[in-house]
């Protein structure tokens, strides 16, 4: 078992840097003998813990306008909506459109150098529309997971900062949201180990901690490359898992 906690700290960094940790977590729990879903919500306890350090480390050296904190409360309950019916909804599902998501994320990425530098900003500022998009993304969080974290960061450097860094403390507190939110569904439900869950957490705040530091000192172009390294694996991950 002391390869899980390991593999807690990697995914605490991965989390912390650009998001995906629980797709090194939940495979070790599930070899652990943990179901899908009981892997998936202490999972979901272990980096709730573990997405908040790192939120509270990136927010006071880049700071975190109360304007984010509008998109708590939809992260959260949409989150747990996706929680709910998490058990119902084949994986196979879900598969094929998030491929498909991940490829345009990382070719728009590629070709574009300059999106997410404090240099190329948004011209027009969209909070409603990301409103929406932070509760479409929270019920996916919730039912799926994988590139929770990208797919925030992605969304509010296109529509709100346009600026990877600032765009990295927003996703995170909304990610901290839908954590809880699911959580709060999966402890319900009884799909909580939690002495595992809590054990785990200690091991995903030092790898959080180890990643906001990463990310602080990296600046945008590191969570620029991390993105794109995160669609690679992503991918690969969905296909070859299908």
């Amino acid at each position: 078992m002391e390869w899980v906690f390991v593999g807690a700290i990697i995914a605490g960094w991965v989390d912390a840097v650009i998001g995906g940790g629980g797709l090194v977590l939940i495979p070790l729990l599930m070899s652990a003998g943990l179901s899908p879903t009981m892997a998936l919500g202490t999972n979901k306890l272990a980096g709730c813990l573990g997405t908040f350090t790192a939120t509270v480390t990136l927010a006071r050296r880049i700071g975190s306008p109360p304007a984010v904190l509008r998109y708590i409360p939809v992260a959260l309950c949409c989150s747990g909506l996706g929680a709910s019916v998490a058990s119902l909804l084949s994986a196979a599902v879900m598969r094929p459109l998030v491929i498909g998501l991940l490829l345009v994320t990382g070719v728009f990425v590629a070709l574009r150098p300059g999106f997410g530098t404090a240099g190329e900003g948004v011209t027009r500022r969209r909070p409603v529309l990301m409103l929406v998009i932070a509760g479409i993304i929270g019920f996916y969080d919730g039912i799926f997971g994988p590139g929770t974290g990208m797919f925030l960061i992605m969304g509010f450097t296109a529509l709100l900062t346009g600026d990877f860094l600032r765009s990295a403390v927003y996703a995170k507190v909304v990610n901290v949201s839908t954590n809880v939110g699911a959580l709060i569904v999966f402890g319900f439900t009884g799909q909580v180990w939690w002495e595992l869950g809590l054990g785990l957490a200690v091991a995903t705040v030092i790898g959080a901690q180890l990643g906001a530091r990463t990310v602080l000192s990296g600046g945008a172009k590191l969570v620029r490359y991390a993105l794109l390294i995160m669609v690679v694996v992503l991918v690969t991950r969905l296909v070859f898992s299908g």
